[in-house]
């Protein structure tokens, strides 16, 4: 119901005008001489409504809309850092991954150059080794299981050496992962040692064996798997438990261990070719690994992560074999 304004009652009283001098105009109605006349407009005001001006109506949210703006723009912003997040994750894989093979690849080509430049000795009464693998004792395989599946793999620690020749120098390279380390975890060293062609290179030998990991160089983390397999020049697998390959001569076989062979091989025996397999880790399963205090912790940590270790493998042909070694 709309306010009315109270209109005073005036009276308006008509006044003569300046027309002569002391003489007041003719008024309709009356006539001269007599008194101007009040006309009062209360009554026909009465029926009227004055309204007040209205203030101009400021431009704002009310306080639904602004919930409801900061609502639907948190629900874009989190699935934004949602896509961030997904792209970040899969990106630092990718270059992890890419980090994995690139490192591991060179490692598998470093030993497969130092593989093929093996060379015969030809020493006697089993004297200079030209080559040697053995079992790492102080590592204790890594079991881990298979996605999917019911079965396992066990990772199994081998180091080697190789017997070389360069023009007018004996030359020795061997590889070895230091299993005992916790922080880096599972890193792999290669030592190399050269002397005089003049000088038995019996010597080499056993400088390999009794150096420290700190004279070597250190290639790689995160090899919880090498094995090294010889054979002989029928492509057959030389091993202590089933003896089908060539009677080869200047072999000497040792106990088995975790199911790997391990020899020594002297004179002018030397494998025909040599199979490589090496197991990494990733870099973030390795860093978090290495967080954890205890070896066995380490272990039961890394024992269902088979699916983050890159498996390799490669053949390699020893071309200073000695086919009369075989006969």
């Amino acid at each position: 119901m709309k306010n009315k304004l109270q209109v005073e009652s005036r009276k308006l009283r008509i006044r003569p005008s300046a027309g002569g001098a002391g003489r007041s105009a003719p008024v309709p109605g009356r006539s001269n001489g007599e008194r101007p006349v009040d006309l009062d407009f209360s009554e026909a005001l009465a029926g009227f409504t004055l309204l007040r001006p209205r203030r101009a109506r400021s431009a704002a949210f009310s306080l639904v809309e602004v919930l409801v703006v900061v609502s639907l723009m948190s629900l874009i912003v989190l699935a934004l850092m949602a896509v961030f997040t997904s792209t970040q994750r899969a990106f630092r894989a990718s270059v992890t991954q890419s980090d994995v093979l690139e490192s591991s690849r060179a490692a598998m080509e470093l030993m497969a150059s130092d593989l093929r430049a093996m060379t015969p000795s030809y020493g006697t009464n089993n004297g200079p080794v030209n080559f040697f693998v053995n079992t790492n004792s102080s590592y204790m395989p890594l079991t881990q299981a298979l996605p999917g599946s019911s079965q396992s793999r066990t990772n199994v620690l081998n180091y080697f050496f190789v017997l070389g020749r360069n023009n007018d120098k004996w030359t020795a390279t061997g590889y070895i992962v230091d299993a005992t380390s916790t922080s880096p975890l599972y890193p792999l060293y290669r030592f190399y040692g050269e002397t005089n062609i003049a000088t038995s290179p019996s010597v080499l030998y056993y400088n390999f064996m009794n150096s420290q990991y700190t004279n070597m160089s250190h290639l790689m983390d995160g090899v919880v798997h090498l094995t090294v397999h010889a054979y002989d020049t029928n492509g057959a697998w030389i091993n202590n438990n089933v003896y089908n390959y060539t009677n080869a001569q200047n072999i000497y076989l040792r106990p088995t261990a975790y199911g790997e062979p391990q020899l020594y091989m002297y004179s002018n025996t030397v494998p025909a070719s040599v199979e490589l397999e090496l197991g990494v880790l990733e870099d973030r399963v390795l860093a978090r690994a290495e967080s954890r205090p205890t070896t066995a912790l380490q272990a039961q940590y890394l024992s269902d992560k088979s699916g983050n270790v890159h498996i390799f493998r490669q053949r390699v042909s020893i071309p200073n074999v000695d086919p009369t070694a075989y006969q």
